[in-house]
C-alpha cells in the first residue's frame, strides 16, 4: 500500500508540474495510470476510487481515461452501473464518490447520447438508483419505497420534464430484484468473513447489527455500530405528524405510543422495553427507529394538546412529535439530538441537475462526516451563508400574482425549504461554537461523546402525563403542498 501511495505522489507531483507548464505529457501519464488502475497493476480495487475522485485536474484526466475502458453503448443504465462497480470498490469520502459517479454519468451519456436527454439526467437517475438501493436493501428502518413513489419522486427531474415512466419502472424493478454491489479485494473478503465469525461469538446484539448492516451501500448507509456512543435514553411518547416529504399522515396512524428511546450514534431507536446493551434489536425496533442526521429538533410551540412536546423534522422531511416527562427532559432531548446532527451530519451532495426549472431538495447523505470539528463548523457556516443569500434572492422575485397552481406551489415550497434550512444551520453553527462535546457528554464522568450503555436519570415507565387543552388548529403548519423530490430515505 505504501508503494502505491509513493507511486501516486511521484506521479501527481510530476504531473502537476506538467499541467502548470501546459505540457501534453500529463495526458500520457494519466493514460498510463488509468491503464494500471483498470488492470489492477500493483493496485488494489480499494485504491481505484481515490485516484478517480480527487478534486484536481490530473485526477479528472485519469478518471476520463479510466472510463474509456468501459463501453456502455446499447446498455441500460442499471446494467452499466453494475458493470462499472465490478471493476473496483466505491469507497472513500462522500465528495470523492460523488465525483466518481459524475465521471460515470458523463461516460454513459457519451456512449448513449439518445437514451437520456442530458448528462445531468443520467447523473440524476444514477443518484436515484443509489438511494433506492439503500431504501430497498439497506438498514431496514422504516417502510420501503414503492415503484409508484420512485416514479413520483423523479417527476420533473429530466431537465424540467418527466423521465419515461417505463424507464423508471425498469430501473426500480432492477434494483428491487438485485441490489447494487461493487467489487471487493480478496483480502477484504477474507477479513470480512473472519470478522463475521468473530461477531457470532460476541453475542446476539452484534449478530443483529451485522445482519441489518449494508457494507455495499454507496452513499446513504447508516452505520449500525454495536459500540456506537449512547448519548441519551429515556421514555418518550411519539406521534407521527407528517410522513416523508411532509405529506399528511393518514388518520389512524397518528396516535400517541410510548417507547423507551435510545439516541445511539446518529439513530434514535424507539424500543418497547428498556435499553439493554446485550439485547438484540427486534424488527419492530428497527422499523420504529429514526435517523437524526441533518435533522432538527425544536419545541413544538404550535402543538398545544399536551405539555413538554418536541418536534423532530428529519432529513426526508418527516415530522414526529415526542412528549417528554418534564420540561427539562424535553430540552435535554432537543439539545442532544441537535448536537448529534450538527457534529456528525456529512456535507450535502452537490445538486445533480443544474438546468432544471423545478425545485428539488439536495440529497443528504446519512454517512458520518469525515471533517474535523473546526472543518465541520466552517462547512456549516458556508452553507448558512449560501442558504441565506438564496433565500434573500428568492424573496426578491416573488411569482406574478396572476400565476396559479404549480408555479406558485413551487415558489412556496422553495421558500419553506430555504427558511427551514437557514434555521437549521443557524442552530448547528451555534451549537458547534458553544462546544458540543460538553453537551453530548452531559457532564458525566465518561469521556466526551463516548458514553456507552449509560442510562439517563431514571424515569418511571409510564406514559407521559396528558393535559386536556383545546384542539390544536395550527399543527397543519408542517403539512406542505409539495411535489416530492428525489427521496432521501434514511429512516
Amino acid at each position: 500500500m505504501g508503494s502505491n501511495e509513493l507511486q501516486e505522489k511521484d506521479a501527481t507531483g510530476a504531473l502537476g508540474h506538467d499541467l502548470s507548464n501546459g505540457s501534453s505529457s500529463n495526458l500520457e501519464a494519466a493514460r498510463r495510470l488509468a491503464k494500471r488502475l483498470y488492470h489492477l497493476d500493483r493496485f488494489k480495487r480499494s485504491d481505484v476510487a481515490k485516484h478517480l475522485g480527487k478534486n484536481n485536474e490530473f485526477s479528472k484526466l485519469v478518471a476520463e481515461e479510466y472510463l474509456k475502458f468501459f463501453d456502455f453503448t446499447g446498455m441500460t443504465l442499471d446494467y452499466s452501473l453494475r458493470s462499472f462497480f465490478k471493476a473496483f470498490s466505491l469507497i472513500g469520502e462522500t465528495q470523492e464518490r460523488e465525483r466518481v459517479l459524475i465521471h460515470f454519468s458523463s461516460r454513459y451519456y457519451q456512449c448513449n447520447p439518445n437514451t437520456i436527454s442530458s448528462q445531468d439526467g443520467v447523473h440524476c437517475l444514477t443518484c436515484a438508483m443509489m438511494l433506492l438501493n439503500t431504501d430497498l436493501h439497506g438498514h431496514n428502518i422504516g417502510k420501503k419505497m414503492t415503484c409508484q413513489e420512485f416514479v413520483a419522486n423523479l417527476q420533473g427531474m429530466n431537465d424540467g420534464k418527466d423521465f419515461p415512466r417505463g424507464l423508471l419502472k425498469a430501473l426500480y424493478n432492477s434494483i428491487k430484484n438485485e441490489k447494487l454491489e461493487w467489487a471487493v479485494d480478496e483480502e477484504e473478503k477474507k477479513k470480512s468473513h473472519s470478522d463475521g465469525t468473530d461477531e457470532k461469538d460476541n453475542g446476539s446484539q452484534t449478530k443483529a447489527v451485522s445482519r441489518i448492516g449494508n457494507s455495499n451501500n454507496p452513499f446513504l448507509d447508516i452505520p449500525h455500530d454495536p459500540n456506537a456512543a449512547v448519548y441519551k435514553t429515556g421514555f418518550l411518547a411519539r406521534k407521527i405528524h407528517a410522513d416523508m416529504d411532509g405529506k399528511k399522515t393518514p388518520r389512524g396512524k397518528r396516535g400517541w405510543k410510548t417507547f423507551y428511546a435510545v439516541l445511539k450514534g446518529t439513530v434514535l431507536y424507539l424500543q418497547k422495553d428498556e435499553y439493554k446493551p446485550e439485547k438484540a434489536l427486534s424488527e419492530e425496533d428497527l422499523k420504529n427507529a429514526v435517523s437524526v442526521h441533518h435533522a432538527l429538533a425544536s419545541k413544538a410551540t404550535d402543538y398545544e394538546k399536551k405539555p413538554n412536546v418536541l418536534k423532530l423534522k428529519t432529513a426526508d422531511w418527516r415530522v414526529l412529535l415526542f412528549q417528554a416527562q418534564s420540561q427539562e427532559e424535553m430540552q435535554t432531548w432537543i439539545n442532544k439530538i441537535n448536537c448529534v446532527a450538527a457534529v456528525f451530519s456529512a456535507p450535502p451532495f452537490p445538486a445533480a441537475i443544474g438546468s432544471q426549472k423545478k425545485f428539488s431538495r439536495p440529497l443528504l447523505p446519512a454517512t458520518t462526516t469525515k471533517l474535523s470539528q473546526d472543518e465541520q463548523l466552517k462547512s456549516h457556516e458556508a452553507k448558512l451563508k449560501q442558504i441565506s443569500t438564496e433565500l434573500a434572492e428568492h424573496r426578491s422575485y416573488p411569482p406574478d400574482k396572476k400565476l396559479k397552481g404549480k408555479e406558485v406551489d413551487d415558489y412556496k415550497l422553495k421558500d419553506h425549504y430555504l427558511e427551514f434550512e437557514k434555521n437549521r444551520y443557524e442552530i448547528y453553527v451555534g451549537l458547534l461554537k458553544e462546544g458540543v462535546k460538553e453537551l453530548l457528554s452531559g457532564g458525566e464522568n465518561d469521556a466526551p461523546g463516548l458514553k456507552k450503555s449509560h442510562s439517563s436519570p431514571s424515569l418511571n415507565q409510564e406514559s407521559p402525563v396528558s393535559a386536556k387543552v383545546k384542539r390544536n388548529v395550527s399543527e397543519r403548519k408542517d403539512y406542505r403542498p409539495e411535489t416530492p423530490s428525489i427521496k432521501q430515505k434514511v429512516t
